[in-house]
């Protein structure tokens, strides 16, 4: 590296040095050129005026002399001819060898009667002279200097410049020498520090103390790692943070980047697996159940949070699994044991089944024994407590039969039989069988239908959801109207039916909790109704093993509509008929 910077140091003062000295050579000799030179004419033009003050006269005996001295004292060739242009005398030639020189552009000015001066070669020596004439009584005079000395004095000049880029150039070979040595060295500090930093030591610093740019360069570097250090140090400790957090949850908790490779793996799933998770590899390779890996694929797929169950993790285990999108990194997936709480809930559905079945024995004796003596005739308190008797075994036995159905839903144990039903067939069933019942308490059922696509049922279930809502809404609605009604959902491929009354309404705070098992709003009216409070309950867990949702939407004094949502049946299904 120090040889690099070295050369470019030197390549770039050599560059310098030699524009420098072009520049000096072409600009300042030109310049110097042109003074020496206008010096030499004012010299040689005074020294011309002194030779035709001398002279004055062409025929002046002492001619020869008189020039030859001047030539001498002027360091130059002094020349003497007549007004037709011959030659009467001449330092430095014989004047009979000479041509006529009347014609000379400065004896031509002189012969005028004033100064005349111009630059040629000679055509007796073949040197550039510098000629100046002055004119004097028959005649003119003229001193004419080699313009050779200026190229001699110019080329001198010219070697002490090329002398001095020379030094210059020494100088320049030390100067970079040692600036290269320098530089290197503060450079060898940053490179060393980059390096530090690129291996994970943020606590790397450079020592500089001067002020130049690289000493800029390094401040700006040192407050770069400082923070990073400093964010760093904050991200692992919020790292460890959520790390300790997710390693004390109970739950198993798997981080799957977005190629489906297991990145992260909490202490729970490690207890949970067999074998140590495979981090960097596919999620197969940890998690083999095919319910967990669909969820994670179709949550990778759109983004959205999917929940499902895993039965196959671990013999004799169950695990509710929701997986949610990590933005831009993939998912996580949270698997929550619910052996327990599935085997308590079986055990809860099955004592209720169990149960009620054993209760449907003597409650049928106890209805059928009162009746008797209902029939056989009696008075007084007699008849009145046998009337109780056959009540509350009648209600006894319609809670038992909504027991077991409940318990057979939320089991399973109900298979479905689906088949693509249209709507309006839904609608007009459960219609025709409540009708009767709703004209006796003063309520018309009407049909709102705006569904043409069918959805796929078990049709027996579904009627009985429809009964269920509508027998709920006739117990509550004034005389009047009660709307069935279907609705086309096309953003969601599903068909919204729904029952609308005209009823007092729900309070808000009751709507949450409407669908479960023996809640009632009004407990009294319930009771007295004949509602075992286990209808609503029975509808939702139909409707979610169909694959839907159910809701209510209600405010007091504004009536109330029960809404459930079933799939559309996959086209070209048979409709059932």
């Amino acid at each position: 590296m120090r040889s690099r910077i070295f050369i470019k140091i030197v390549g770039a003062a050599l560059v310098v040095i030699a524009v420098a000295t072009a520049t000096m050579d072409l600009s300042v000799r030109r310049a110097w050129v042109s003074s020496l030179r206008q010096q030499i004419e004012r010299g040689l033009s005074q020294k011309t005026a002194l030779f035709a003050q001398r002279v004055r006269r062409v025929d002046n005996p002492e001619l020869p002399t008189m020039v030859r001295e001047v030539a001498a004292a002027a360091a130059a060739r002094a020349t003497v001819i007549d007004r037709g242009g011959k030659v009467l005398a001449d330092s430095e030639a014989e004047p009979a060898t000479m041509e006529n020189h009347a014609t000379r552009p400065e004896f031509a000015a002189a012969l005028a009667g004033h100064g005349g001066t111009d630059t040629r070669l000679s055509h007796t020596l073949g040197i550039e002279f510098l000629y100046v004439a002055a004119p004097v009584e028959g005649g003119a005079v003229r001193l004419a200097y080699p313009l050779s000395t200026i190229r001699e004095v110019t080329a001198e000049a010219q070697r002490e410049l090329l002398k001095a880029s020379a030094v210059a150039a020494l100088l320049a070979l030390l100067l970079a020498g040692l600036a290269a040595q320098v530089i290197s060295k503060r450079l060898q500090r940053i490179i060393e520090f980059a390096e530090r930093v690129q291996a994970g030591d943020l606590s790397a610093r450079i020592q500089e103390s001067s002020y130049d740019e690289i000493a800029q360069v390094a401040s700006a570097l040192d407050t770069t790692a400082r923070r990073l250090e400093e964010n760093f140090g904050a991200l692992e400790n919020s790292r460890r943070q959520l790390e300790t957090l997710l390693n004390s949850m109970e739950d198993a908790v798997a981080a799957v980047g977005r190629d489906s490779r297991l990145l992260w793996a909490n202490g729970a799933l490690e207890r949970m697996l067999s074998e140590p998770p495979r981090y960097g590899e596919p999620l197969v390779a940890t998690l083999r159940d095919p319910e967990l890996l669909g969820a994670v694929r179709a949550a990778l797929e759109s983004g959205v949070q999917r929940h499902t169950k895993a039965r196959s993790l671990r013999p004799g285990h169950t695990y509710d699994v929701t997986v949610a999108p990590m933005a831009g990194l993939g998912v996580v997936a949270v698997l929550h044991d619910v052996t327990e709480v599935e085997r308590v809930e079986r055990t809860r559905r099955d004592f209720i089944a169990n149960v009620s079945h054993e209760l449907r024995t003597p409650l049928t004796s106890i209805q059928g024994y009162a009746e008797t003596l209902l029939d056989a005739g009696g008075d007084g308190n007699t008849r009145e407590f046998l009337e109780t008797i056959c009540k509350n075994t009648a209600r006894m036995s319609r809670l038992t039969e909504d027991l077991l159905t409940l318990a057979r839903v939320e089991s399973g144990e109900l298979k479905l039989e689906l088949d693509a039903v249209q709507p309006a067939e839904i609608l007009e069933d459960a219609r025709k069988s409540l009708a009767d019942r709703g004209r006796e308490r003063g309520v018309e059922l009407e049909i709102a239908n705006e569904a043409s696509a069918a959805v796929l049922a078990d049709r027996d279930a579904i009627h009985q959801v429809m009964t269920n809502l509508i027998d709920n809404a006739l117990k509550y609605a004034p005389a009047g109207r009660l709307i069935l009604g279907a609705r086309q959902i096309a953003a969601d491929e599903e068909v919204e039916f729904y029952v609308r009354d005209n009823g007092p309404g729900i309070a808000s705070e009751h709507l949450p909790r409407l669908f479960e098992r023996f809640y009632r709003v009004d407990k009294a009216r319930s009771r007295d109704s004949g509602g075992t409070g286990l209808g609503l309950a029975i509808v939702k867990h139909i409707v979610m093993n169909h694959g839907g949702t159910v809701r209510v939407e209600s405010e007091l004094g504004h009536g109330s509509t029960f809404i459930f949502s079933l799939p559309l049946a996959p086209v070209g299904e048979a409709v059932a008929g």
